[in-house]
């Protein structure tokens, strides 16, 4: 039996995105965990994430998708984005598995769909939870990760980096082949 240490921060938000970055590398140089992925609505926390897992990584970020926020065509600074892709990052914008044509059918014919049902089961944990489900099938979908290896997700609650998991990775039509094999670090 394996014994080993989860970090709960005492409450969630960006404040903890340094400590996240931190056990994700550490993590990831002790089990030999190559891709990375890590959730980014502006560009902060990836910039940071690239100075973590610039080199010998697979990094990839995954933002919000395009008008988001309807009067915004994208949140991600676009400076950031160049950086990052110069460096060898990958960049993933695309329509949250758990939002895009289900929350259509909602809106406009009401009541929850299953994507909001399984969204609000994996907030049960937290936000962060939530998200680093979904970045991880939105990388998979965009073929940024193999699906065969484990890899660290990084996500958070609103801004910044407050959850690690490690994840064994699926694509969204194939959702219930993902598995949440570790959390690493949460707010409680």
């Amino acid at each position: 039996m394996a014994v080993e240490r989860v970090l709960y921060f005492e409450k969630a938000g960006e404040e903890n995105t340094d400590e996240a970055l931190r056990i994700a590398k550490e993590y990831a140089d002790k089990h030999g965990i190559r891709s990375i992925v890590v959730a980014s609505t502006r560009g902060k926390t990836a910039e940071k994430a690239l100075e973590y897992f610039g080199e010998g990584y697979n990094l990839v970020v995954v933002t919000h998708e395009a008008w988001f926020r309807p009067s915004v065509r994208q949140e991600f600074d676009e400076e950031i984005r160049r950086k990052l892709v110069s460096s060898g990052v990958k960049v993933v914008t695309a329509a949250h598995a758990f939002r895009g044509v289900d929350r259509a059918v909602r809106d406009k014919y009401g009541g929850p769909s299953p994507a909001d049902l399984i969204a609000d089961v994996l907030r049960l944990f937290c936000q962060g939870v939530k998200v680093c489900v979904e970045i991880v099938l939105m990388a998979a979908d965009a073929g940024c990760i193999p699906l065969d290896e484990d890899v660290i997700a990084i996500g958070g609650t609103g801004r910044g980096a407050d959850t690690v998991l490690l994840v064994k990775p699926s694509t969204s039509r194939r959702l219930f082949d993902l598995r949440i094999r570790k959390i690493l670090a949460k707010p409680i």
